[in-house]
């Protein structure tokens, strides 16, 4: 495979620094390509796609896609590379384009999510706790308005069908 990298926004790069763990701070990823991931899902989750702009060429500097492959990155990242462009041949091993798109499309989606994260993260002195409370609050709503998921599991309740 080709040295791809992912790159992140200059804008967006303290925030991706804040968001990783250090001796000093209780933040809620280990690696820049886990905090990464997690802005492209909720970006993706959210249909916030923005484009990068100016890139930080210094810490995080862009980010080899080996990283995402090595830690199993790489089906999340062609899924929404799918949803995105409702093109399964997005996903093409064999064309060095594809590739291109779906990289493009990954770093648009993650810095939508980082775009997302800066407003909720705004104040907050805890990022791990902050999350927390996002994705609880996400999934509430999910409760509420996706019928299969009444019990609060996410599971399919066939209970409701017995009486």
């Amino acid at each position: 495979m080709s040295e791809n990298r992912i790159r992140v926004a200059k804008d967006k790069a303290e925030l991706v620094k804040s968001l990783i763990a250090s001796t000093d701070n209780n933040s809620p990823f280990q690696t820049y390509a886990d905090a990464i991931l997690f802005a492209a899902v909720l970006g993706a989750k959210q249909n916030q796609r923005l484009p990068l702009g100016e890139i930080s060429k210094k810490e995080p500097g862009p980010i080899s896609i080996e990283i995402f492959i090595s830690r199993g990155y790489d089906p999340v990242m062609k899924l929404i590379a799918i949803a995105a462009t409702e093109n399964i041949n997005v996903i093409s091993p064999d064309r060095a384009d594809f590739e291109q798109q779906r990289i493009s499309i990954f770093e648009e989606y993650a810095n939508g999510g980082l775009a997302i994260l800066e407003k909720e993260l705004c104040g907050a002195v805890d990022y791990t706790e902050r999350i927390l409370l996002m994705l609880s609050a996400s999934m509430d709503r999910s409760t509420i308005t996706n019928p299969s998921t009444e019990n609060g599991s996410g599971e399919f309740d066939l209970r409701k069908f017995l009486t």
